[in-house]
């Protein structure tokens, strides 16, 4: 049986993880910032077959609350398999063009917070020398563009982050694994023109899931990002600028 910790569990695709989770009997441990919704999202993973789901309040931004949480969920499970990282906004562009304060908070939000989270987690995977730490970054990392360079940038700073996490914690038979989603239909996204590259939150649920299994590094999600991304991060600059993404 899994024991699984999930950071931000309110997202759609967190949400949607989590019943995979449950439906193979795992005990799972939740975090959020909104009790109410933890609890009906708890409620919902006992009826799917879960062994136990315990839920905590966090601010991933608070870092005592961080420390608080890493310790109690350690303390109540002994052992974790997995741990999924899933919190984020998306930032209004426009906004972080016009304000520094703004775009610094959601910088660190996205991207700062993962980063000293990440460094809590790590040598409490690497003790007990099993696991997978998997980390949901973006499609959006790979390369900066005008309309979201901010969201970008903080995804870029994760991947980063994770790769060099990844080499670091492989000989302690920890994996780290970088998730890499393109567009999702989710509540945060809910004010874009949906189109054919568009995926629902459990497609995308299914192949981080998998991904975990298999112990991969990097996994984009839906496939075809990896061949879309490979096109866009080898577009020459002088044509790059001139183009609208």
């Amino acid at each position: 049986m899994q024991n699984v910790l999930i950071v931000g569990a309110t997202s759609a695709i967190a949400e949607a993880c989590a019943r995979r989770y449950a439906g193979r009997g795992a005990t799972l441990y939740l975090t959020g910032r909104d009790q109410a919704r933890l609890q009906v999202i708890a409620d919902d993973l006992k009826v799917r077959g879960a062994a136990a789901v315990h839920v905590a309040l966090l601010d991933v931004n608070d870092s005592a609350g961080q420390a608080r949480v890493v310790d109690a969920a350690w303390a109540l499970l002994t052992r974790v398999d997995v741990v999924l990282v899933a919190h984020g906004t998306l930032p209004e562009q426009a906004r972080c063009e016009s304000s520094p304060d703004y775009a610094l908070a959601e910088f660190n939000t996205n991207a700062s917070a993962t980063l000293a989270l990440l460094t809590r987690l790590a040598p409490r995977m690497a003790a007990q020398r099993q696991g997978t730490i998997a980390v949901i970054s973006s499609v959006a990392g790979d390369r900066g563009r005008a309309s979201n360079y901010l969201y970008g940038s903080a995804k870029a700073a994760v991947s980063t982050f994770l790769s060099g996490l990844r080499q670091r914690l492989a000989r302690d038979g920890v994996n780290v694994l970088t998730i890499k989603p393109g567009f999702v239909d989710t509540p945060m996204t809910r004010e874009f023109k949906k189109g054919a590259l568009w995926a629902s939150p459990d497609q995308v649920a299914g192949g981080i899931v998998r991904a975990i299994d298999r112990r991969r590094s990097i996994a984009y999600v839906p496939w075809f990002w990896a061949g879309i991304m490979l096109v866009i991060k080898h577009i020459p600059e002088f044509v790059f600028r001139r183009i609208k993404l």
